[in-house]
């Protein structure tokens, strides 16, 4: 008796990742060399911002996204700090917002001008202290305006009001260890955090207490990852006792077992993931590595669901993610990674192949904007709100505008000029052979009522004439209709939905 393997369905398995042409690349960029586990890039729909190489202290480029080719030695950088950048994020809620964590013990925010830097930019809009260690973790509130969080290597959590530059939660003695990674829930009232002995902990900021915690959650002392995913569960990357690499899914509810766990290969590199609440795809690139590995969460097992890999010839020092607003939806683009070499930075462009040319609503749900829902007291006074949701559609451009398919013309003109388009009716697409009624007579071209030819002599010949015409309107106008109906119909079959 055989047995047939059945494939699991995904309207992500056939993703595919595209690197751009050489010269949509940025060129000639020393990315930083520091011996830390940070993405060294961050990206929003307006800028890219790397860490570089930088004599006496720390910097990063901002580069407008739209600045590609090769960057001269000289560009600006911003470069206020006194020890190498080891962090940087943007806001959510403000494109030109940019805070950076370093070795110098301290967390700074930049305001970027509208069209980037003309000139090096040494002044931040504040100065966050707080820290007697470096700091190499930077996470912004998700919901709330201007609460940002930063981690440092003395095993304390800060969260700050960037407004007001006053620290509103000192969160210490919850990490015995060095911290790996910190992020928040989708809402923003908890973090996780993945720590240097071994265990993951979710932790309320607002109480400064640990929710919950699982201890070596991978039993391999080289770093771990670990981030929250829409529906509140945690998503975790870390190594095996034999060095393995490995992903896992975590249920904070019952942190004794794992979900799901795989295990990938036996690399060193630290795994980075990135996720997309909106499609609940995880993308997870290795330090080190050539390829990017794309994986689906569902709610039936074995819940982590491996959909392709993305393989390049260079390995990556380091990975820009773009947010779902900064992304092409005309060409059903899903996400695009700023991928970092040792001299350049290249983007590659993942997408799902479709036939429509449609907007695609299953691949672009309304998705996080640059609205925040609360103001930072609001969040510090108790209340906690989802992220306000933009619909993506307003950015869709069709590729190609449909025109309608050349109708007959008109039967009737006025004292024998063609009838003005102002005046013509719109003409319908044609209906097909099989629909159409097959003409018994050549219809002859007819002339209004003293016009040259004769035809129409007395009104009853003309009048049974334009009966004749409307009812062949109204026919014609009908099948259009149906034509219509029957493209969507089968723009849904191609597109996967019943």
């Amino acid at each position: 008796m055989s047995f047939r393997k059945v494939v699991r369905q995904s309207k992500f398995r056939h993703v595919f990742g595209q690197p751009v042409k050489t010269e949509q690349c940025y060129d000639d960029i020393r990315v930083s060399r520091v011996t830390w586990d940070s993405t060294f890039c961050a990206v929003n729909p307006s800028f890219v911002a790397i860490i570089v190489e930088a004599s006496g202290g720390g910097a990063f480029l901002v580069l407008p996204l739209h600045k590609t080719g090769r960057i001269d030695k000289s560009y600006p950088t911003v470069c206020g700090h006194t020890g190498p950048v080891l962090d940087i994020e943007w806001c959510p809620h403000n494109d030109h917002v940019i805070a950076s964590g370093s070795e110098d013990c301290t967390v700074m925010v930049w305001q970027i001008p509208e069209n980037g830097l003309s000139q090096p930019l040494t002044e931040p809009v504040v100065v966050l202290e707080g820290h007697s260690k470096r700091v190499g973790i930077i996470a912004w509130h998700p919901t709330a305006h201007n609460v940002l969080l930063s981690a440092g290597c003395d095993n304390v959590v800060l969260i700050w009001n960037v407004g007001t530059a006053e620290e509103l939660y000192r969160l210490d003695g919850l990490h015995p260890d060095l911290i790996y990674s910190v992020s928040w829930s989708r809402d923003g009232s908890r973090f996780c955090t993945a720590c240097k002995d071994k265990s993951i902990r979710i932790i309320d900021p607002r109480r400064g207490t640990v929710v919950a915690e699982k201890e070596r959650a991978h039993e391999g002392a080289r770093p771990m990852r670990a981030i929250f995913l829409a529906d509140g569960k945690i998503f975790t990357t870390g190594f095996s006792r034999m060095s393995e690499r490995q992903l896992a899914l975590w249920d904070p509810e019952n942190l004794e077992e794992p979900m799901g766990l795989q295990e990938l290969d036996s690399s060193n590199g630290t795994l980075l993931p990135f996720y997309d609440p909106d499609t609940n795809v995880v993308y997870v690139c290795g330090k080190g590595d050539s390829s990017i590995r794309y994986f689906e969460i569902t709610e039936e097992p074995p819940y982590i669901h491996f959909l392709n890999t993305f393989t390049s010839k260079e390995p990556q020092r380091g990975m820009g993610w773009m947010p779902k607003r900064g992304l092409d939806v005309s060409k059903c683009e899903i996400a695009r990674f700023y991928k970092l070499h040792e001299r350049k930075c290249e983007p590659i462009i993942m997408t799902v192949p479709r036939k429509s040319d449609l907007f695609q609503d299953d691949l672009y749900p309304d998705t996080a904007g640059t609205q925040a829902a609360l103001a930072a007291d609001e969040w510090v006074a108790g209340r906690t709100a989802g992220p306000v949701l933009v619909s993506l559609r307003l950015a869709y451009v069709p590729s190609k505008q449909r025109d309608p398919k050349g109708g007959r013309r008109s039967l009737l003109h006025d004292g024998g000029t063609p009838a003005t388009p102002a005046t013509a009716p719109p003409t319908p697409p044609m209906p097909t052979r099989a629909s159409a009624p097959a003409p018994t007579a050549p219809t002859p071209t007819v002339w209004g009522i003293g016009g040259v030819g004769g035809v129409c002599e007395g009104g009853g010949r003309l009048e049974e004439v334009l009966q004749e015409v409307a009812t062949l309107r109204a026919l014609v106008a009908e099948q259009g209709q149906r034509i219509a109906r029957l493209e969507e119909q089968l723009s849904r079959l191609e597109n996967g939905h019943v």
